[in-house]
């Protein structure tokens, strides 16, 4: 069954509150990386513990997003060869020689293991997860609004990228992706690192009854992620939920680090489709990426 979900769509955030948010990246644990007018937001300590990571942003491309936007994704609703740009002109932002493995995301909980690169180029899957631990890969979901989470192991080097929409956290997507890594590749929750990225956030994203009733069937105590707006609808902090999720597992909370952006708040910044698809009948998407660099034999 389908069920509804209504957006309040606020004022774009003032010069002053932007420069604001900016300027929390440094004590959330991110910066920026810039190359050709490409940018990318980085986790600090997903890069530090060895993992090249980053979450994109609309500026840099040739996209009509109406204008020069880096769509990364949504071959129905752009041209191949635009997208085929934008990805080339995104990978150039990471050192290194990358291949990109994505999947065909159906907001579901289904998590895919990459081991070889006939399985990294490969992205016809329905999945909404990868995992690996194959150097010279990036592992990348798409979104524009839900939530991207990637996940580094340093010690077994395994990796992850989760797209965890509220149907995707309902399902609990995110916990069974770290369960997938501690299977295949032995990851220990408390060594690892993870990044959320920019999403709808709980100043925007209303959802109805029928949504607030699919978590507190999955989860009893969850009435802290609603704020109440009207009669059978509430905002839903759907990062809170996923850090919580991640929390609940094992990973330190010290070690979860949170993007201070909201994506329906910042369109100058990121692809939102509750804002846009309304607007100009199509929006971009978003591409969140982690890996490793392929080692240089000598």
């Amino acid at each position: 069954m389908s069920i509804p979900i209504e957006t309040i769509t606020k004022p774009v955030q003032s010069s002053k509150s932007k420069i604001q948010s900016d300027e929390s990246l440094t004590e959330n644990g991110f910066y920026w990386r810039e190359k050709n007018g490409v940018k990318v937001l980085v986790c600090r300590a997903l890069e530090e513990n060895g993992f090249t990571n980053g979450f994109s942003t609309r500026l840099g491309g040739v996209s009509s997003f109406p204008k020069n936007d880096l769509n990364l994704a949504g071959f129905g609703e752009d041209t191949d060869k635009n997208i085929l740009e934008n990805r080339r002109r995104f990978l150039q932002v990471f050192d290194g020689n990358f291949q990109l493995a994505t999947a065909w995301q159906v907001h579901g909980d289904a998590v895919k293991v990459v081991k070889n690169l006939a399985q990294a180029t490969e992205g016809s899957g329905k999945f909404d997860a990868l995992v690996s631990n194959l150097p010279g890969i990036l592992v990348g979901v798409k979104t524009a609004d839900c939530v991207p989470i990637l996940l580094g192991d340093a010690k077994t080097q395994a990796f992850a990228a989760v797209h965890a929409g509220w149907r995707g956290t309902v399902q609990s997507i995110v916990k069974k992706s770290v369960e997938r890594m501690r299977a295949e590749f032995g990851t220990k929750t408390e060594d690892l690192t993870c990044a959320i990225g920019a999403a709808a956030s709980c100043k925007n994203y209303e959802i109805g009854q029928e949504v607030i009733d699919a978590f507190q069937t999955n989860f009893p105590d969850s009435e802290h992620l609603f704020t109440p707006t009207r009669e059978n609808h509430a905002l839903v902090d759907l990062h809170l939920a996923n850090e919580e999720q991640l929390v609940s597992v094992g990973v330190l909370p010290e070690n979860i680090f949170v993007a201070p952006f909201c994506t329906i708040d910042r369109t100058d910044l990121f692809f939102s489709y509750r804002s846009e698809k309304k607007l100009y009948g199509k929006t971009g998407r978003l591409l969140s990426v982690i890996g490793l660099k392929a080692k240089v034999e000598t």
